[in-house]
């Protein structure tokens, strides 16, 4: 019995060490090995048998994507304006062994990079430059930190300025800046909208006008057009009475008779001279010796 419990103790030992030496790499990760102190591999997912005393796990490398926000790095632009600028780096570890030996601590080394990086790109560029190049200044940035991690094993994939923070007395100005630009642009917009009005009332006017003229116009013509056909209707009645007597072929007499009428209607009082031919005198005296010679008859 005391040698059963002996050799179940040493069985479960056994199986304890040998477990603990079955190494087992997870998803999107990356273990890097040494053995006796020298470089061995690189294990990458799936499972792994470590030799006991003489192999170890020197480091574990995620091979994600990560992101490191820097705190504000105080830069000065090339008119001499001290701001606060806050990075945000993208990087990913390409090579585990290069990031395991290439450098002590990439993060601070990264950090301390990006930083006089910026001091640099900065320093050449003047201030209205900084607030309206974010993308340039993310492009050159980006470009100079992939060729110096490339060493450590790292992929830079991008860089954002965060925050660009200017001084006090520069954040009030453009402040100042921008209401007067605001102010601008609504007297910019007021002055053209009462000029579109005013367009409109004109336009509005001119077609009036043109509507009244044209109006009258038409008037006009229609008057015309009326008075030209009641002319015409007087003349076809004329020449239609013309046509009618010389049907009817009158004597002189009538045609005297008919002079006397026209006469009588001429002399009613509202023309101021008249001249009376020759013949309707004669036919005056022969109708007023008539008329005496009808009073004469009566009176007997």
């Amino acid at each position: 019995m005391p040698y059963f419990i002996l050799w179940l103790v040493l069985f479960v030992v056994l199986i304890a060490f040998i477990a603990s030496n079955i190494v087992i790499v997870p998803q999107a990760r990356a273990y890097v090995i040494e053995r006796l102190g020298t470089y061995q591999g690189t294990w990458e997912t799936g499972l792994h048998f470590k030799i006991p005393l003489f192999e170890r796990v020197a480091r574990k490398v995620t091979l994600k994507e990560q992101v490191v926000d820097f705190p504000p790095q105080p830069v000065i632009t090339k008119d001499n304006v001290t701001m606060q600028i806050d990075t945000v780096v993208y990087f990913q570890v390409t090579d585990s062994k290069l990031f395991t030996y290439g450098i002590e601590s990439p993060m601070a080394a990264i950090e301390n990079l990006t930083a006089t990086t910026l001091r640099n790109i900065i320093g050449d560029l003047e201030l209205d430059q900084t607030l309206t190049s974010r993308d340039i200044i993310n492009t050159k940035m980006r470009a100079i930190l992939d060729e110096a991690t490339d060493a450590w094993g790292i992929k830079v994939n991008r860089v954002e300025l965060k925050n660009i923070i200017p001084p006090a007395a520069i954040q009030e100005s453009m402040e100042k800046q921008m209401k007067a630009e605001r102010e601008r642009r609504e007297s910019i917009l007021v002055a053209e909208g009462k000029k579109q009005s005013a367009i409109l009332v004109a336009e509005g006017e001119k077609e009036s006008t043109v509507l009244r003229a044209e109006a009258s116009r038409l008037a006009k013509i229609k008057e015309a057009e009326g008075e030209a056909e009641a002319l015409l209707t007087v003349q076809k009645a004329l020449a239609d009475s013309l046509e009618m007597l010389n049907k009817a072929q009158p004597t002189d007499q009538i045609i005297r008779l008919k002079a006397l009428e026209a006469f009588t209607k001429a002399s009613d009082g509202k023309a101021t001279k008249i001249i009376i031919p020759s013949e309707i005198q004669g036919l005056a005296g022969l109708a007023s010796g008539l008329t005496e010679v009808m009073k004469s008859a009566d009176q007997k």
